[in-house]
Formats: structure tokens, sequence, C-alpha cells
């Protein structure tokens, strides 16, 4: 059955975020913990922030992979208005991806998926369709299978403009159909719970405390980085490192 065509009393829980690029295995835990996602790219692109970069592990600490875009000028741009400045990015990024990774014990089944996926995207002249495609790559390749949607598949993207952050939430939660709603933690400095009580929808917050360390190429365990050193270093085993050593 369409869990949005559940009987009444089922619960349901949306997560509504905005794209990344790559990202760390915290988000693709947030993303499994819904019965649906909901991408909200209609917000501000955020400059040096995660929706265009996230590091990898290499010998001499990390390294930033950073898709180029068009800001100058465009300060109110949304995320799904931003647009790749240099369609070479893609292999600096391959290149950057397969060095610090060779050495890797699944490098070749990993880069034999990522490599090409990547290529697939190098053209796209949007971030926020490059972060699409890739975000649902991992999942499948992570065995999540939650349906993802765009926040203007619920609703309209001039009318989203006008509403406040938390009004918005809100109201995108109500068309998914959500009885709960899960939000990260940055958000508590303005999400107001309050006005998702009042139409009967409770709010939780995700932890990203507990996630059990995995073998890692490069001296010390570092785990702010991209979800892709997690599968080189554990390939099928990946999925199992979303779960917590304790739960939080």
């Amino acid at each position: 059955m369409d869990k949005a065509a559940a009987g009444a009393g089922t619960a349901r829980t949306v997560v509504i975020t905005q794209s990344n690029y790559l990202p760390w295995r915290g988000y693709f835990d947030m993303l499994r913990s819904a019965d649906e996602v909901i991408l909200l790219d209609s917000v501000q692109y955020t400059r040096r922030d995660w929706r265009n970069r996230n590091k990898i592990k290499i010998a001499s600490g990390t390294a930033w992979l950073t898709v180029p875009v068009e800001v100058k000028g465009l300060y109110h741009q949304a995320i799904d208005e931003t647009r790749v400045s240099d369609p070479a990015w893609a292999d600096g990024h391959r290149r950057a991806i397969d060095l610090a990774y060779k050495r890797a014990p699944h490098h070749a089944a990993v880069s034999g998926w990522l490599d090409p996926l990547l290529a697939s995207v190098a053209a796209e002249p949007m971030l926020s369709q490059i972060n699409e495609v890739l975000l649902r790559a991992i999942c499948a390749r992570l065995g999540l299978t939650m349906p993802i949607r765009r926040c203007t598949d619920l609703l309209d993207k001039e009318a989203m403009r006008e509403m406040d952050p938390t009004e918005r939430l809100v109201q995108l939660a109500q068309a998914a159909g959500a009885t709960r709603y899960l939000s990260g933690p940055a958000a508590k400095a303005y999400l107001d719970p309050a006005l998702f009580a009042a139409r009967g929808i409770a709010v939780d917050w995700m932890s990203y405390a507990g996630y059990r360390d995995y073998p890692q190429l490069w001296g010390a365990f570092e785990p702010q980085v991209s979800i892709v050193d997690l599968l080189f270093n554990t390939g099928d085993d990946a999925a199992r490192f979303l779960d917590r050593a304790d739960p939080a």
C-alpha cells in the first residue's frame, strides 16, 4: 500500500532537507528514518556550505571536493536556481577520489560504480539536479528505498517563498501526510514545534551520536567525511555503519 494513502492513525514520518553534495553518513541515516523524503531546494543557496561541497580523507588529512557554481551578484538565488560554473569539475573530483581511495579494500567495486555515476552528471548545468541524481544513486547503493520528492511536487514555489521557514515546513509536511516530522538538530534555532502540533504533527530531533568507527585509510579516524569514504572502506557492509553502537 502507498504509505501516503495508509489508514487513519498510521504514523508517517517525513524528512524535509536541502540536497547536499555527496553527504556524510549521518545525512543518509536521517533519510532512512523517514517514510518519505522531501528535497527542499527552493530555498536560498548558502555559500561555503554543504550544498556544493564535501570532504574526503587523504594522506595529509582531509580535502574538499567542491562543485564550482555561479554566485557573483546572485545573493538570493535558490539552490535549484544555482548553476555550475565549470563543467570540468567532475573530472577533477574523479581523479581526487581515485587517488585518495586507490588503496581502499573496495576500490575496484566502488570506483566501477561511482566513476561512471560522476561522469553521467558532469554535463548537468544545475547543482540541485546533480545532487538529486547522486543522492538517489547512493540511497540505492545503501539499500534505502524510501521515496524522494522535490518540494515543488507538493507546493507552489512562489507561494513557498512568501512563507516563514517553519510555516513552509509545516505545509510541506502536511501536504505529504506527515504525522511526525524528523528534523536535523540545527533547526532548533528557528523551528517552532507548536506550529506543527497545531496541525497534528509531532516534531522529533535527529541525533548523530553513537556511530561506530569503521576501518579507514590514513591514520586516526575522521567521522566528518563524505559517504564515499564509508563506501570505499566497507563496500557492501556500508549500510551496517549507519547503525549506532549505542542508539541515541
